[in-house]
């Protein structure tokens, strides 16, 4: 499985699709811009200014976005990620923005036997990863690990239920005359990489309380598959799918709050 994974986000690592422009210092920005446009909360919840100094790794580092504001922000930072293009992204981003390649660290890693030794960061973050991994349990023991006591971990992990657990249930078991088949199952086969998982509350916070993490806050937020506010893959390049992008109904979506929101904000205490 998690082959099938590496060989899905080498193809097209998360991100990429939002850039457009062929010099490549305005591709990466016009990336950074859609990420945080369409994910704000990801700037609240990672607090890159609050690590300055403090050894950070990030579990996935993807075209590097995020990893080039730990990096920017004073973080003593090290990111893996399991594509070789990611981080090869990621080293082409930091090198344009003109970046001593002595100030950081990456390399290609599985979440699930991370290459540190034990209690080595005071923080791991990782954003939209740990769920796409076969043994997601493993990677939050790894992750665990590496903390120094007293370390922290912010991860954000798929949510259920969700109104895009909702929409693929819809598109891929209802549509299809197989409505018995869970919106959880759903998002296994059909969200992003195969075997995406989603949790529960209570389930995700039993996931780290298992690895021994003390949970200090969890709670949910509406992601870009919620709100259709993304630039669709090629799987959903049709005609149909923009009249459904253009008449689909934000405001109810909004009106209904965080609560069904795809996004698992956590952040727990070694």
């Amino acid at each position: 499985m998690n082959e099938a994974v590496k060989k899905h986000w080498e193809a097209e690592t998360c991100g990429v699709r939002y850039g457009a422009s062929e010099d490549r210092g305005e591709w990466f920005r016009e990336i950074e811009r859609a990420r945080y446009l369409c994910e704000p909360q990801i700037l609240e919840f990672a607090e890159f200014k609050k690590f300055r100094a403090k050894r950070v790794l990030e579990i996935g580092v993807g075209a590097g976005t995020d990893f080039k504001n730990w990096v920017k922000n004073g973080a003593q930072a090290t990111g893996i990620d399991l594509t070789s293009r990611g981080t090869a992204l990621t080293k082409e981003r930091l090198s344009l923005e003109g970046i001593n390649p002595n100030r950081f660290n990456l390399c290609v890693a599985d979440s699930e036997r991370l290459p540190f030794k034990d209690g080595v960061f005071e923080m791991v973050y990782s954003w939209g990863v740990l769920h796409h991994t076969l043994n997601t349990g493993q990677a939050i023991k790894e992750a665990y690990r590496v903390l120094k006591p007293g370390g922290i971990i912010k991860a954000m992990v798929y949510h259920i239920p969700s109104w895009t657990g909702w929409l693929l249930w819809l598109r891929f078991c209802l549509f299809k005359l197989r409505p018995w088949i869970s919106p959880r199952k759903a998002i296994y086969g059909h969200l992003e990489s195969p075997g995406t998982k989603a949790y529960t509350l209570e389930e995700a916070k039993e996931l780290f309380e298992s690895a021994r993490f003390q949970v200090i806050e969890i709670k949910t937020s509406l992601g870009p598959g919620d709100l259709l506010n993304i630039a669709f893959s090629r799987k959903y390049s049709g005609f149909i799918y923009k009249i459904i992008g253009l008449m689909y109904p934000r405001w109810l979506v909004r009106l209904f709050g965080n609560r069904f929101g795809l996004e698992l904000l956590l952040q727990a205490r070694k």
